[in-house]
């Protein structure tokens, strides 16, 4: 389907009348019409009588901060990085990847499956970009002011990004082994696979029910850690179709739908779900043809597929090159050093995503769901791509759930089909491709092909509480284990990582002694910054201090510890601005986590919230190499040059517009739940930060059923220098503070930095 025919397409459907997916008509004019007000720190609220308008006004409020990010993105799916910046980077690997993945026929599968509401939201959306830079086409930010690559959006291009989006975190993380994939005697470049995204996500979230709660009522704490700078970015908005729909939250920057948020009756968040979005098959081929692989006794022609690409040369000049992908009737083909193309075998990929058709409308229910039932129902559409759901309502019902698109692959099949190939993680899936038995089981109950249904998927209800923190979904309440479910989910039984053992025991913490838990209570959970693994362990560590504190390392260096045991004796086992020994704790940790044998008590299934813990210092070999990696880790700062005793705020932080502002909080490995991942040590610190926390809510409603949403956005909502709403939300985060979102109509009139814009425009 061409660009053209999407554009006429979305152009006619917004003249005809058609019901809502309510069953309500929805008013159709010929003409947008909508309201953006900004309240403080740059938060959109859109409000529209029908949803082309509200597309509209969503996409020209979103690309006031994120404009050039869109703009980027627009490029990458169409596949024309190459074109504009060049082939390094990864851009010809990108283009060759989007562009013969993300094909018309599967953009036409998207687009046939959308409700005509959703076709008129989208062309709004195209629309309301496009006013967009029509109205600030000579003043957009430096990053992308009068550049070539801004151009218009189509509606082709909202199928792009929504697909693009879905795929990121499944078959996304092998767009260079795509375009490398060669038959042998090819030349090919090296490489190897990205098993998991080269910039880390995670989430951390707990839903409060009414049997522990001071109100009677739920209460959420979503915390999603995602990227500080591209287009995972998340960006606050509030969305409102009078009588229709009220909700706010975040979008990714180039997406166009609340994905985390809350509404009067109910909050939700998501967690990056440990379920696999993908497995790869290996393929056994014909010793004298290796594009053809057996499949069942039989032979089949592996399908090539060429793209033309104008690549642009250092010199300015461009050319063109053409670059041929193969794929199998599972997927595309991929290639790297661990997963090399022979003449005897080759690895082709499937992924369970990049069908999935069930996004839009599984997002359109979450925004109006008035209960837990009905964001169970919303979600079990299947459009939930790699994320478990923690949501409460003002009912008082906590719910977990990973309902995430995931291959209908059970025990059974893991057993029968699955092939060991040595070279690469464990928790990666490789298939017999040479046999039907090992195609992924179908349901007819499932609304995504090949994909494990709804139904099972694990969940749980609970009025105390559910947690989750990215470990599998088995212990979302220690109490009630969720077990028997495919392994390709996750894993049961197994030890969970520091940070589900903080989160759950902080929880516990909180509802010791009838405690009945306040908004401020879950708001302390996360901004008390305590370094659990240092609560578990640290005493332990300090008993080597003890000994003579001269070490000798491997290499026959000798280096006085004192100075770290002095720094961390004194510490307050927290990540705070003003704390003085997280950076010690941090780079000993760094080293001393892989120590073999390393706890004195190890993990059992029958307390796996306490366990493991202890240093196993009576271990002759554990005690010389806790003592190293306190050595280790104080050479690399001081290497560094960076004072043991320094202020963590002074080392952690980002630079905006020139200015330092300190980033509490620290790596989920390290022992915190309030997560910070930064880049390397340096001379100047930890930073910039790379991920972790992001958008943060806490959403409480009083005894009379009264909403109460506040939270924080840690690095603002614009990624532009010079914009006025580039770091007002990020000193907030570092202050340790929050806000209080404006929701109603009398909040948002009264909020003192009210400003308002009317948007109408006839209809293309």
């Amino acid at each position: 389907m061409s660009f053209l025919r999407f554009a006429f397409l979305s152009a006619l459907l917004v003249l005809i009348s058609c019901s809502s997916d309510s069953g309500a008509p929805e008013p159709v004019s010929d003409e947008y019409r909508t309201e953006i007000r900004w309240t403080s720190y740059g938060i959109p609220h859109v409000k529209a009588d029908n949803q082309a308008s509200l597309g509209y006004g969503f996409a020209y409020a979103t690309a006031t901060d994120t404009v050039c990010v869109i703009a980027r993105d627009i490029v990458m799916v169409n596949g024309r990085l190459s074109h504009f910046f060049g082939a390094g980077n990864g851009n010809l690997e990108s283009d060759v990847f989007h562009r013969t993945l993300l094909t018309d026929e599967r953009l036409e599968r998207f687009v046939d499956a959308l409700s005509a509401s959703d076709h008129r939201y989208n062309q709004g959306y195209a629309d309301g970009y496009n006013r967009y830079l029509r109205d600030n086409m000579d003043r957009l930010p430096e990053s992308c002011n009068g550049k070539d690559w801004v151009r218009p959006m189509v509606t082709a291009d909202v199928a792009r990004l929504l697909t693009g989006i879905g795929i990121r975190y499944g078959l996304g993380q092998f767009k260079s082994d795509v375009a490398r994939a060669q038959p042998p005697g090819e030349q090919i470049a090296s490489g190897d696979t990205q098993f998991k995204p080269d910039t880390g996500i995670g989430s951390n979230a707990i839903a409060f029910g009414k049997d522990v709660t001071s109100t009677g009522r739920g209460l959420l704490l979503g915390n999603p850690h995602y990227p500080w700078q591209g287009s995972s970015r998340f960006h606050i908005i509030h969305t409102t179709i009078p009588g229709v729909m009220d909700t706010m939250g975040v979008s990714l920057s180039t997406t166009n739908a609340v994905s985390i948020g809350f509404n009067k009756d109910v909050a939700w968040t998501h967690t990056v779900s440990t379920a696999l979005r993908f497995t790869l098959y290996e393929l056994e081929l014909n010793p004298d043809n290796p594009l053809e692989y057996r499949y069942d006794g039989e032979y089949r022609a592996m399908i090539p597929q060429t793209v033309t690409l104008d690549v642009t040369q250092a010199d300015g000049t461009s050319n063109s090159q053409q670059h041929t992908v193969y794929r199998s009737h599972y997927g595309p083909m991929v290639a790297s050093d661990r997963l090399p193309w022979t003449n005897d075998k080759a690895y082709t990929v499937r992924d369970a995503v990049i069908d999935n058709t069930e996004g839009t409308a599984t997002y359109r229910a979450l925004a109006v769901a008035t209960s837990v039932d009905d964001v169970e129902a919303a979600i079990s559409k299947q459009g939930v791509f790699w994320a478990n759901t923690v949501a409460t309502d003002k009912h008082g019902t906590a719910f977990y759930a990973d309902i995430s698109t995931t291959p209908n692959v059970d025990t059974d099949l893991l057993g029968t089909c699955r092939v060991p190939v040595n070279t690469i993680p464990a928790f990666v899936v490789v298939l017999d491709g040479s046999r039907s038995e090992c195609e992924w089981k179908t349901d007819a109950r499932s609304r995504v092909a090949g994909t494990l249904p709804a139904e099972s998927m694990p969940r749980i209800r609970r009025n105390d509480y559910v947690t989750n923190s990215n470990d599998s979904y088995w212990l979302a309440n220690p109490d009630s284990p969720l077990e028997g479910f495919s392994p390709i989910i996750g894993p049961e039984r197994t030890a969970r990582t520091l940070r589900t053992r903080a989160g759950l025991a902080f929880v516990r913490e909180q509802l010791a002694d009838d405690h009945k838990v306040t908004a401020d209570d879950l708001r302390e959970i996360l901004y008390n910054q305590r370094n659990f693994g240092a609560e578990l362990l640290l005493e332990d560590v300090l008993k080597v201090c003890l000994d003579d504190t001269l070490v000798k390392l491997d290499n026959g260096d000798e280096v006085d510890i004192a100075p770290s045991c002095s720094v961390l004796k004194n510490w307050d086992k927290t990540a705070n601005n003003d704390s003085r020994g997280m950076h010690v704790w941090t780079e000993f940790w760094r080293i001393a986590r892989r120590i073999d044998g390393i706890f004195a008590v190890p993990f059992s299934e029958s307390d796996p919230v306490n366990t493991p813990r202890g240093i196993s210092l009576a271990d002759t070999s554990v005690h010389v190499a806790v003592r190293q990696a306190l050595a280790q880790g104080q050479t690399v700062l001081q290497q560094a040059g960076i004072s043991l005793d320094a202020r963590w705020g002074d080392l952690q932080y980002t630079e905006h517009d020139g200015e330092k502002i300190a980033i509490p909080g620290g790596h989920g490995w390290a022992g915190m739940f309030s997560m910070i991942s930064t880049g390397a040590v340096r001379e100047k610190g930890y930073s910039p930060v790379i991920h972790g926390n992001s958008y943060i809510q806490v959403v409480s409603w009083d005894e009379d059923g009264t909403l109460h949403p506040s939270g924080v956005l840690t690095y603002s909502q614009s990624s532009e220098p010079g914009s006025e709403h580039y770091s007002d939300l990020t000193e907030v985060y570092s202050r340790g503070e929050w806000v209080d979102f404006p929701f109603t109509e009398e909040e948002i009139l009264a909020d003192p930095n009210l400003t308002t814009l009317m948007l109408v425009e006839t209809m293309p």
